[in-house]
Formats: C-alpha cells, structure tokens, sequence
C-alpha cells in the first residue's frame, strides 16, 4: 500500500511539472503532436539555404550578421549570468546582464553602436515609445524588451512571426543574426543563430535565468511570436 501511494505522488509531481513547463511557455500541444505526426518520417531533417546578407562593413572578412551571431555566442559559451539589474552608464559587468544585453553585445561585434542609436532615437521621438513614459533614462532604455521592439520596428527590416518546421520557403526566411521577440508569457528577445534542428527551426541564443545559453527555444515560442526584425547592414 505504501508503495502504491508513493508512486502515486511520483506520479502526482510529474504530472504537475508537466502542466507547470506548458503554462510558463504557453506550448500548443496539439499544434506540436500534429507536427510530430506529419514529420514522423524526415527523420534526416531538412536543408535550408544560407539566404543571408554577405555584408562586412568592418571588413574582417566575415559576413556582418554572423559576427552578431559569434559575438553573442561568446554569452552562452561564457554562461553569462542572468542578473536584471541597474547600472549607472548603462553597461552590465561582462559576466552579467539579461536577455537584451546579448543584443547590444551581439551587435557591437558587427561594430553597431545599439545604445547611442536607441538613445539618439528617443530622444528624437519620444512619444513613440511608451515603456519611456515621457522621461528618457540612457542607463535602462536600451535595455528594455519593448524599447527594441519600437526601435527595431523602426530601424530594421520587418519579418515574418509565422514559424513553420520542416517548411523551408518559410524557414529560409529566418537566417542567422535576425532578432526575435515574444511578449508572452513574458517579455523577451533573442538572436537567431547559424545552428538549425533537424525540423530546420534555428537555435536562440538568449539569456534567462540562471544564465546565457544557445537552445532550441524558437519552436516553442513560435505561437508567440511579436516581432522579427534584420539589420540593415
């Protein structure tokens, strides 16, 4: 009897756990188990064309956009810590920051200054930016989720949010360096890297608690999508 109950709250704990990972991050299981089902038998995957800009405007002989991709790498392969903090000047330390500090350091390996650009942009045009409330602040602004959002709106090319596995005309369209957003079930933004799964999707590298990291994380954000932007190199 004792062991029928204990495996009974293994159970109960499992299945707790379960329903806690598909609340956090909002899975659609009946998108995913049809998904599963129609592909069932790729199992060799699927090739998608490297469709990205060739650009190398600091001319070291590498495309600017994987620059941003191995800049931000260097946060998961450093398992930079997650720490949201306030930093007077701005900067985090290099072995802090948040998810928006992978973008800025991404960037700023292709030699793209993103603070004095989204610093320059609201003070220009404040009233597009909400999360600012009328009262600009360069030590946080460029570090905040929904700021990129309006400035990227602005700045950079504007791409597709539907996300389709195993679909290579709409996974050609998600190439390495783009920027992704979600808004739900929390505030979020990540680089898309030069890695693909087998079902095509490209890995993320972002920072979430307990630090940076290069996952798999973009197919199950895909139902929540807000925003995918491209520099305009």
């Amino acid at each position: 009897m004792k062991r029928l109950i204990y495996v009974l709250i293994v159970l109960m704990i499992i299945a707790c756990a379960g329903i806690y990972i598909i609340v956090k991050y909002d899975i659609n299981i009946k998108y995913y188990l049809e998904l599963g089902l129609k592909h069932a038998k790729n199992i060799k995957g699927v090739e998608v064309p490297e469709e990205y800009s060739k650009a190398d405007n600091n001319k070291n002989g590498t495309p600017d956009c994987i620059d941003v991709v191995n800049a931000a790498r260097k946060e998961a392969e450093n398992e930079t810590i997650y720490n949201d903090a306030y930093y007077v000047g701005g900067y985090p330390p290099d072995n802090e920051g948040v998810c928006t500090d992978v973008i800025w350091r991404g960037l700023k390996g292709a030699g793209i200054d993103l603070k004095t650009l989204v610093d320059k942009d609201i003070k220009q045009n404040m009233n597009l930016y909400p999360r600012v409330n009328g009262k600009s602040d360069p030590n946080i602004d460029f570090r905040r989720v929904k700021n990129l959002d309006v400035f990227l709106k602005r700045n950079a090319e504007n791409l597709t949010k539907e996300l389709k596995p195993f679909d290579v005309d709409n996974l050609k369209q998600w190439q390495p360096g783009d920027i992704v957003i979600i808004m739900q079930p929390f505030e979020h933004i990540a680089i898309v890297s030069d890695k693909r799964d087998k079902d095509g999707v490209p890995k993320v590298i972002h920072n979430t608690t307990p630090h940076a990291k290069e996952s798999s994380s973009l197919v199950y954000w895909a139902p929540n999508i807000y925003g995918h932007y491209r520099w305009k190199y």
